[in-house]
């Protein structure tokens, strides 16, 4: 009954209209007070530990320094290399915007920004030259998805968060992942460009793509600075989005100066929003985690799943299966804020890794944000260019293919995701 009224009222309320937040957070309290003996008070209690997690606090800075390398021409100068590397083959306008999206990713730790950033330029350099907006759009609203597996990424300090494991096993994890999606629809675009006969930029000599490679420079260097800081050992994953917060800040006003300091207080705003919306969503999440914990609710479904003799490989199946449904509707922190902790002990019962579960997850958000109804890189992309939603929705879609079957290969082969962890003795 506890379930069955959690659940419902959760997904009534959000049916209606009301803000993910905070239908968590009042299904989570209306349910402490008619069906647990738990007193409210320990409501307020669980939302205030929350905001002493120190784990969250990479947030703010990884979404501070996302928003200084955004506003800053970083985009431009790592989208300039990556056409430098790439823009001779055939297609290599948008294979280079691709690497791009994983260049940049690997610095903003969000999907929308990465969307935001390169989109912006990327899509109109195709445009002119001979692509059409459409497979633009598709190109960028897919590739955009590696801002949250390509490390770091936000998404995967709230799973580490959520399930209490270790954020730098996460990021190692999402690496080869990453480059693997990012290759993917690379060879699926060059593939397309031949068939098509799109269009190729001519070779750039050495001179010019040393030259391209040392204006990136300063951006490339976060990648070092952020995961080499992290597998040396130099500082923890929280003081690693702290460096890049400061770097991305000194960079952005003194290095490649596309700021002035009277831009500062403002990108600091808009950080400080993203945080507060972020965090709110995270605290009400925690609040539904804990009554999910004080009712046995994951231990119940545990028990349930190992009578109905759930094999590992069914149980993953059905794991995809909600979380492709809930990643259409549902911010990605969200999902997994409000899933992990029900999958989290099932897996463990099953004998299934808890970072692979967690790459799993992080790809399933993937496919969440180019899938209607809520997917938020379709949003991004429909706004950055110019198109209806509609017509974007039709240009992101055949690309999905590709990261259909990267799923079921991320499922189904955890070397993926774990041998890179495994093979800096990080496991």
């Amino acid at each position: 009954m506890t379930i069955l009224f959690l659940f419902v009222l959760l997904f009534v309320l959000m049916l209606i209209g009301v803000p993910v937040a905070i239908s968590l957070g009042l299904s989570s309290a209306l349910t402490i007070a008619f069906f647990s003996p738990d007193s409210p008070r320990s409501l307020a209690i669980k939302m205030f530990e929350t905001s002493e997690h120190t784990t969250f606090l990479a947030i703010p800075f990884f979404l501070i320094a996302g928003a200084f390398m955004t506003t800053g021409g970083v985009a431009q100068r790592l989208i300039d290399f990556a056409n430098a590397c790439v823009g001779h083959i055939r297609g290599g306008l948008a294979i280079g915007s691709v690497l791009a999206c994983m260049l940049f990713a690997a610095l903003s730790g969000s999907s929308p920004a990465t969307v935001a950033a390169v989109g912006s330029i990327a899509i109109a350099g195709m445009v002119k030259s001979g692509y059409t907006k459409e497979f633009g759009a598709g190109i960028i609203c897919n590739a955009g998805t590696l801002g949250i597996l390509i490390p770091p990424s936000i998404v995967m300090v709230v799973y580490a968060a959520a399930t209490e494991q270790s954020v730098g096993k996460m990021f190692m994890a999402g690496v080869i992942p990453g480059v693997l999606l990012g290759i993917a629809l690379m060879v699926a675009i060059y593939i397309v460009a031949r068939v098509k006969k799109l269009p190729a930029q001519p070779r750039v000599s050495v001179k010019e793509w040393m030259g391209a490679f040392r204006r990136a420079l300063w951006g490339l260097l976060l990648m070092v600075i952020i995961l080499g800081g992290i597998y040396t050992g130099m500082y923890t994953p929280t003081e690693a989005a702290a460096v890049a917060a400061v770097y991305s800040m000194f960079v952005a006003l003194f290095i490649y100066k596309d700021m002035r300091i009277r831009e500062f207080s403002k990108v600091m705003l808009e950080s400080g929003k993203m945080t507060v919306m972020l965090m709110f969503i995270i605290a009400n999440a925690m609040l539904f985690a804990h009554v999910l914990t004080t009712e046995q609710i994951p231990q119940s479904i545990a028990s349930w799943v190992s009578s109905m003799g759930f094999s590992p490989w069914m149980f993953l199946v059905i794991v995809n299966i909600v979380l492709l449904i809930a990643g259409s509707f549902m911010e990605p922190s969200a999902v997994i804020l409000i899933l992990a902790p029900i999958f989290f002990p099932i897996a463990m019962e099953l004998g299934i890794d808890p970072i692979h579960l967690g790459i799993i997850m992080v790809v399933n958000m993937e496919i969440g944000l180019i899938t209607p109804p809520v997917g938020l890189n379709l949003f991004v992309t429909s706004a950055v260019t110019g198109m209806p939603i509609t017509n974007t929705i039709k240009a992101a879609l055949p690309w999905l293919m590709i990261l259909l079957v990267f799923l079921i290969l991320i499922t189904y082969i955890p070397v993926i995701s774990l041998g890179l962890p495994q093979f800096l003795g990080m496991m």
